[in-house]
């Protein structure tokens, strides 16, 4: 039997202490961005929060997903919001707000997401170095760099990332990862595992 001394307890502590961290912080962190976010949508319509908490966040979050419905399944729809996107881009000013925005969103989610391609890339010769990032322009020849192409590298920890343009042949297509699997790789610096969502964190002994 171990004997008890202030140095035991103070490890015996902070070992369920940090494990304590590790098993809050992400369910606080989560809990608290959902409230935040659903908190400001609904204070768009403050009078209306007041009496029905909740109400303004799910109208907004129902009259979005029914907009999407009739963009995507009614020729009228179509035929509008293709209007509204073709004026938007054309109008002097706002296009160079509307049309990054609308690009930098349909790389996320839509039918022409560009980060659904992970490859990993060499970046250095000696010592052999590879990234993880994702296949984003497959050439890059409108540029003059034939038998190049784009890679989007995101930084760990962060929503940033960098672009690099490199030879094809410092490429290979990720094998064994979904693009939702190789990002939460890249974005966790490695920490996740790629294999399944189990949470590979263990506690020190």
């Amino acid at each position: 039997m171990k004997k008890l001394t202030f140095e035991n307890i103070a490890n015996f502590f902070l070992k369920n202490f940090f494990q304590g961290l590790v098993i809050i912080g992400p369910i606080g962190l989560t809990i608290f961005v959902i409230w935040y976010v659903v908190t400001s949508i609904d204070n768009i319509i403050p009078s209306v929060a007041k009496e029905i908490p909740g109400l303004v966040f799910v109208s907004i979050i129902l009259m979005t997903a029914l907009l999407g419905y009739l963009g995507n399944k009614f020729v009228v729809g179509r035929f509008f919001f293709d209007t509204m996107d073709s004026l938007l881009e054309r109008t002097p000013g706002v296009k160079h707000i509307y049309t990054p925005t609308k690009d930098v969103m349909s790389s996320f989610v839509g039918d022409k997401k560009k980060f659904n391609d992970p490859v990993w890339v060499k970046t250095n010769e000696n010592p052999e170095i590879w990234r993880i990032g994702f296949l984003t322009q497959k050439e890059m020849a409108d540029v003059e760099k034939h038998n190049y192409v784009a890679v989007y590298l995101p930084h760990s920890y962060a929503i940033s990332g960098w672009v690099i343009i490199t030879e094809e042949k410092n490429i290979k297509p990720v094998v064994g990862m979904t693009a939702a699997s190789a990002m939460k790789f890249a974005v966790s610096g490695g920490v996740a595992g790629f294999h399944s969502d189990d949470n590979i964190f263990k506690a020190p002994e």
